[in-house]
């Protein structure tokens, strides 16, 4: 078991974040409200989780306006999906003992 948690990523090792990312892989996107509902965290929580996030190139922040209502959607990326991939796979064999 040499260099068990090598794989795991620090981008996703906070709950809010492994959340973002959890939704984003089975949808196409989520907006701002959406997420905000779904993970039960406040609007700043989820912003700056986003924005590490969207540092990392992990996501995509598009913003918009549905009628005179502004609206945050996210979208992960290739990049994000497959380096969510690798951490939950490198969280697999962790706890499988591989």
């Amino acid at each position: 078991m040499k260099n068990i948690i090598q794989n795991i990523n620090k981008a996703f090792d906070h709950r809010i974040r492994l959340g973002i990312m959890s939704v984003l892989m089975v949808n196409e996107s989520a907006d701002f409200t959406s997420l905000k509902e779904i993970l039960g965290v406040t609007d700043g929580n989820l912003a700056s989780h986003a924005k590490a996030l969207e540092a990392e190139n992990y996501i995509v922040v598009e913003k918009q306006f549905i009628g005179r209502k502004p609206n945050t959607k996210y979208i992960a990326t290739k990049a994000g999906k497959k380096a969510f991939q690798e951490h939950i796979e490198a969280l697999e064999k962790l706890i499988s003992g591989q």
